[in-house]
């Protein structure tokens, strides 16, 4: 998908909204749990009713890992029952991948290749060589830059003699291996006025942004500081909107929450 094609769908549905699909089948509803592909059932139910109201999904990969071979294999589903039904959507690996480049070259063909994905996430410490097999025509790689957890303060915001944060330096160094056609970055919607700072290195690029909802995020901030002309910005929302309701009304229950986000986030379109 262009970038050109994911703001047109975003400007169609008057949301930049992303669910992000980190199914767990500890959380899912009892009546689900014993059932055949049961995380793969609840899937599509949260698809189908959040569909109208997003313009991406965003498995995290270790959701399905975790369970293994069958984990892997109700990912795909998920992933193949988005593109059968719903091939407007950008789909993203959540899988936060990074290493020497021909281990990347093979993680690269397992997310576009054996599961077709728009985009993956990926770590940029290892380098430019770690971060251009992800950098296939059509698809995205999402670089790690300013994240949402606590731990984010431990390295991403240190400085070096000349003032530049490394994040900063991410930002920077990284335009020399891709640009805003294909290479986005993870930006937590906890960092509030640092998109400012953001912007300042990359105003063009799409930002996927964690952290609303469960985690405290304010999306009025986000967009006050991250929104470019074209959005620009795709934000994340999981947890309030899968496990909205525990009941046999879960899909509907999620479709409401994410109308909701959809319905604040025409405000700003």
């Amino acid at each position: 998908m262009t970038k050109q094609q994911l703001y047109e769908n975003i400007r169609r549905k008057k949301s930049f909204l992303c669910v992000g699909l980190d199914t767990d089948i500890k959380k899912i509803p009892e009546f689900l749990r014993n059932g055949e592909d049961a995380v793969f059932q609840f899937n599509k139910a949260i698809i189908d009713a959040t569909a109208p109201f997003c313009a991406a999904y965003k498995p995290n990969l270790a959701f399905y890992e975790s369970a293994g071979v069958d984990g892997l294999r109700q990912l795909s589903q998920t992933v193949a029952y988005i593109r059968a039904n719903y091939p407007e959507q950008f789909i993203i690996a959540d899988a936060k991948r990074g290493d020497i480049g021909n281990t990347s070259e093979m993680y690269a063909r397992a997310i576009y290749e054996q599961d077709d994905f728009d985009a993956v996430t990926v770590a940029p410490y290892m380098g430019e060589d770690s971060v251009k097999p992800f950098l296939r025509t059509g698809k995205w790689a999402i670089l790690l830059a300013l994240t949402s957890n606590k731990g984010s303060l431990d390295f991403q915001m240190t400085e070096d003699a000349h003032g530049e944060r490394l994040f900063e330096k991410v930002l920077r160094k990284s335009q020399q291996w891709g640009d805003a056609e294909n290479m986005m970055y993870v930006v937590g919607a906890t960092q509030g006025r640092l998109f400012a700072d953001v912007r300042k290195i990359i105003p063009d690029h799409f930002l996927l942004v964690p952290g609303i909802g469960a985690q405290g995020g304010s999306l009025e901030e986000v967009v006050r500081y991250g929104m470019n002309a074209q959005c620009g910005l795709l934000v994340n929302s999981s947890r309030q909107i899968l496990y909205a309701d525990s009941s046999e009304r879960f899909a509907e229950a999620a479709a409401a929450e994410a109308e909701k986000v959809r319905n604040e986030m025409a405000k700003w379109l």
